[in-house]
């Protein structure tokens, strides 16, 4: 253990202490929280570089212990084998699916994310989607703002009283069980792996991926893009769904398979769905743009100032707990 004078901080990493005086150098290559830099600055070298595409990152990265983004950029295998100091890959928000983690894994570098801080956001982004799905909000808005009074072409649906089916029982999963049972709803849910207790204490019944799909009138997505997850909504489950169902998708646009979408839709084999990611970002020529019954956002699900804060603050805090 280090036993000499010390005017500002050891940083010890993996066992392996870093020599005196050497202050961490941390990249933030995507915008997060104010607070959350000043946080970074009182414990490592901290540069701000947001923009920065696959070329530029690979000439910046150099020298860095760690490197944080959001959703983008993304964190190629390039970029990896460029940074040769890299210690962490910092990535504010949940998903993973924008670094290359067999890279990381291979050069024995440390990825952490922050998925505790979003929550909240995405769970109410859904309900907001079925609200205004249900009650023509968007329409209604358009129809008046055009000088129309459509009162009687805009009648909407209920959710009271509806069963609110969500794959994917974790943060947000259990979170949208909270606003569901809020309105009244019935709430079913599939998880790999199933917290019995936290299900109970919120009046949720686990069922079978099949059975979910099957009974649900609004089917909520909230797992992460995967090999198992990839495409898991696709031609055979939209067939078992209900006529009247509604599918909501703001994880990750691979787990639906889109053109197995568009035509459940198009032939109106389910009443619609709302999404808010896609399987190509933007989803410039998807067919899904043409359709009246698809509700649809720019991947807004985490883009609350709250959310953000908290990704950012959580981060910071994880990295000064693992190079601090």
């Amino acid at each position: 253990m280090w036993s000499g004078p010390i005017s500002r901080k050891t940083y010890i990493l993996t066992g392996v202490i870093r020599e005196y005086g050497v202050i961490m150098k941390v990249l933030v290559a995507s915008d997060i929280a104010e607070q959350a830099i000043d946080n970074l600055k009182d414990n490592f070298d901290v540069e701000v570089a947001t923009g920065l595409d696959e070329d530029q990152l690979v000439e910046k990265v150099v020298g860095f212990d760690a490197i944080v983004v959001r959703s983008k950029p993304k964190v190629t295998r390039r970029i990896i084998d460029a940074g040769s100091s890299l210690k962490i890959v910092a990535r504010a928000g949940v998903g993973l699916d924008n670094i290359d983690l067999k890279a990381c894994e291979e050069k024995g570098i440390k990825v952490i994310n922050s998925p505790t801080a979003l929550s909240e956001s995405v769970a109410e982004l859904v309900f907001a989607m079925i609200l205004s799905f249900e009650r023509n909000i968007v329409r209604s808005d358009n129809t008046m703002k055009e000088g129309h009074w459509e009162k009687a072409s805009l009648k909407g649906r209920e959710i009271f009283g509806k069963t609110l089916g969500i794959v994917g029982f974790g943060r947000i999963g259990s979170h949208m069980a909270k606003i569901g049972n809020g309105f009244g709803m019935k709430v079913i849910a599939f998880d790999v792996h199933k917290d019995i207790e936290l299900a109970s204490s919120l009046g949720v019944e686990y069922k079978e991926l099949e059975e979910v799909v099957k009974s649900a009138d609004y089917l909520t997505l909230h797992v992460p893009l995967l090999p198992q997850t990839k495409g898991m909504i696709s031609k055979e489950q939209l067939k078992k769904m209900r006529k009247n169902a509604i599918l909501i998708n703001t994880a990750r646009g691979g787990i639906v398979n889109e053109k197995d979408l568009y035509d459940a839709l198009k032939s109106n084999e389910i009443r619609g769905a709302c999404l808010d990611v896609y399987e190509s970002e933007p989803p410039k020529d998807s067919p899904l743009l043409s359709l009246d019954n698809v509700l649809l956002t720019p991947h807004l699900g985490a883009s609350t100032q709250e959310a953000q804060d908290k990704a950012g603050l959580i981060l910071a805090n994880k990295l000064t707990e693992e190079l601090g």
